[in-house]
């Protein structure tokens, strides 16, 4: 664990600390933690780990400074197990094998001084088998443990699961206290430019932040251009695909035009924009809805053989021709 980490502290997660540490340790021994990517669910993990391993805890923090908070920093806390998906295998299908989750069996029966806590994450990459050994260790612990489980969609676990944990939501952040944090952390933005940020990270403050730095941000003009280019002159396909995969990496590329797709369909349906400071209407009068979620359908698929390790120009050429080869839209 990071020493930083441990103690950061984020104001949208002050009721759920005060709730868990004002109760602790009449808990119940399995709690979930939950909310969407961007909201600094793992942080929270680390510092409640901390303070409850913690020899000397202050009321908002591990002291960071006794043997405890010594051996997490080092990562060889003996009463501290992190499980997850292996590290080679850091994949969105990626799972939590069975053989993890029984080897959690002695761990958390022993008996000794001390807390003993187990952190699982991402909880959605329990596979049914390693779930169902879950279920027995969270059926039967022994004294002093904690199991803590982190998920972005906590309705992805099995009932069985859900229901012998205590849930605790860490994305509850108010319009008014994002946009205070965006714009403590990035003072050169404008009101503006920090409102396109949320938009695009659906309003998670650190999604927001990292989404600042992306290749991608500044060039979603120049590409709806392009495209709109493309679809109208019906030319030069290759040449806007090599154009494209010369400015962008092809992850950074797939990223912005599934976002820019979303919004094409968004206005289509008249909802609001997530790139609200762009004008879709010409590009969105060019497709049919039909032809809007193919292309999406589509997209998933480039996304896998991205993962495969496809030549993505490859990839990239057919999609500049599928772009290009749509029917006027009457709709």
């Amino acid at each position: 664990m990071d020493s930083e980490q441990i103690i950061q502290n984020y104001p949208w997660h002050a009721q759920p600390w005060h709730l868990l540490s004002s109760r602790f340790p009449n808990l119940g021994h399995g709690l979930l933690f939950y909310g969407q990517q961007g909201c600094a669910k793992y942080e929270f993990a680390e510092r409640f780990v901390a303070w409850v391993l913690c020899l000397n805890p202050q009321p908002e923090t591990a002291c960071g400074e006794c043997s405890s908070c010594q051996w997490l920093k080092s990562a060889t806390h003996p009463n501290f197990v992190h499980i997850s998906t292996d590290e080679d295998a850091k994949k969105p299908n990626a799972k939590i094998k069975i053989e993890k989750i029984r080897d959690l069996l002695p761990f958390v029966q022993q008996t000794g001084e001390g807390w003993r806590v187990v952190l699982i994450e991402p909880a959605e990459a329990l596979n049914t088998a390693s779930a169902n050994a879950l279920l027995k260790t969270l059926e039967e612990p022994g004294e002093k443990v904690v199991l803590i489980l982190l998920a972005d969609h906590y309705l992805k676990l099995p009932a069985t699961i859900r229901s012998r944990l205590q849930h605790f939501a860490l994305d509850r952040i108010s319009p008014t206290e994002a946009q205070h944090y965006v714009q403590q952390q990035l003072p050169h933005l404008s009101v503006q430019q920090i409102d396109l940020l949320l938009n695009l990270a659906n309003q998670m403050p650190l999604s927001a932040i990292e989404l600042e730095q992306s290749a991608w941000l500044a060039q979603r003009a120049d590409f709806l251009k392009d495209w709109l280019k493309l679809v109208v002159e019906k030319s030069m396909p290759l040449h806007f695909a090599t154009k494209w995969s010369k400015a962008l990496s092809f992850a950074d590329f797939i990223v912005m035009f599934e976002y820019l797709l979303g919004d094409v369909v968004a206005y289509k349906l008249n909802q609001s924009l997530k790139n609200s400071d762009l004008d879709f209407q010409a590009l969105a009068e060019c497709y049919h809805l039909e032809q809007l979620f193919a292309l999406y359908t589509d997209l998933q698929h480039y996304k896998q053989l991205l993962a495969q390790n496809v030549q993505s120009q490859l990839v990239l050429d057919q999609l500049f021709m599928q772009l290009m080869n749509v029917e006027p839209s009457s709709s």
